[in-house]
């Protein structure tokens, strides 16, 4: 089978398809015909050896297969061969077959496409635990999303929307902002201001008559988390997401003992461990929502899954928006 192989970690244009062997399923995981993989901002950082895991080499990138289940290891109930799933793996995605733990599938409902569910898999499962578990949201409060016209960005405003939140969506340019309006945030703000420590407080505040927000899912981190800790309501939340602007500055505690603040981290990966019942309900309402009309994953392109480099590309020219995805030619 062909597959994205890193033996070394560099530029993403460094790497290249090479046929490999197909894997074979262990105890508890399945084989899947994989027909679209979703393309995350996590997969660039891998490649280069900037992320936070660093796989043995030689590995295979990609956290998210959507396709057709080939076959199963001992021990699967649950999962049959011929079965259309999307799954979220650790890496391994970006290869004609892939193996994925059962934990990590999720049976495709009708009308759901390989191409939408590979749009969907990381960033919503992302979003939604970050709002409604880590972030405890409350039907009908406010929500500021940062870099609002990303993947995670777009999937949350969505979410957020869905759920009856007033929802504030921040972006660098006129054409992201728009992108987040489009989904569903009811008002947006400027990430690009001048003096954004005060800006962003005196945008938030315009468009909540001077409450603040509730929650804040920050996939941006730097100065931006500084900034957003100052629009923040009384008891407010903000999820740190990731850190795609760099490391915050330390919080000042003084903040969050004036207005009672809150800040959590999000791990998505660390649900599936030890708290596996949320990524369960994320799931079943996710697949509820897009049933129901109420979300729908932005795809702005897609690439043969030989283009990946181009795909990962678009992060690091920062042309990135909605959500990316590679085809294998599949039928």
């Amino acid at each position: 089978m062909r597959a994205v192989v890193i033996r070394e970690f560099g530029p993403v244009d460094s790497h290249s398809l090479e046929e490999i062997e197909t894997p074979k399923p262990g105890p508890g995981e399945v084989l899947i015909d994989v027909h679209a993989i979703g393309v995350n901002f996590p997969d660039s950082l891998m490649v280069q050896g900037l992320y936070q895991t660093k796989p043995e080499r030689p590995f295979t990138p990609g956290r998210d297969a959507a396709g057709i289940v080939a076959a199963v290891g001992e021990g699967v109930s649950a999962i049959k061969p011929g079965d259309r799933v999307t799954a979220l793996v650790t890496y391994g995605a970006y290869a004609e077959q892939c193996v994925a733990p059962e934990s990590r599938c999720f049976p495709l409902p009708d009308g759901v496409d390989f191409v939408t569910a590979a749009g969907m898999t990381t960033v919503y499962l992302t979003a939604w635990v970050a709002l409604m578990e880590r972030g405890q949201y409350k039907p009908g409060e406010k929500v500021l999303v940062l870099g609002a016209a990303g993947g995670v960005g777009l999937s949350a405003v969505q979410i957020a929307h869905a759920h009856g939140a007033f929802v504030i969506g921040g972006d660098i340019s006129e054409e992201k902002r728009a992108l987040a309006k489009k989904n569903g945030a009811d008002a947006v703000i400027d990430l690009a201001a001048d003096n954004l420590p005060d800006s962003l407080r005196e945008q938030v505040f315009a468009v909540t008559d001077g409450y603040g927000v509730d929650v804040v899912l920050d996939p941006l981190g730097g100065d931006i988390f500084d900034a957003a800790i100052r629009a923040m309501a009384f008891a407010g939340r903000i999820v740190c997401i990731g850190f795609v602007a760099g490391i915050p500055k330390a919080a000042r505690p003084n903040y969050f003992n004036v207005k009672n603040l809150t800040m959590a981290g999000m791990a998505l990966d660390l649900h599936f461990r030890h708290k596996p019942e949320v990524i369960k309900a994320a799931a079943a309402d996710i697949f509820a929502m897009y049933a129901a009309g109420k979300i729908r994953p932005e795809i702005t392109g897609t690439y043969p899954m030989d283009r990946f480099a181009t795909a990962l590309g678009l992060f690091g020219a920062g042309k990135s928006a909605g959500k990316v995805v590679l085809t294998t030619g599949r039928d």
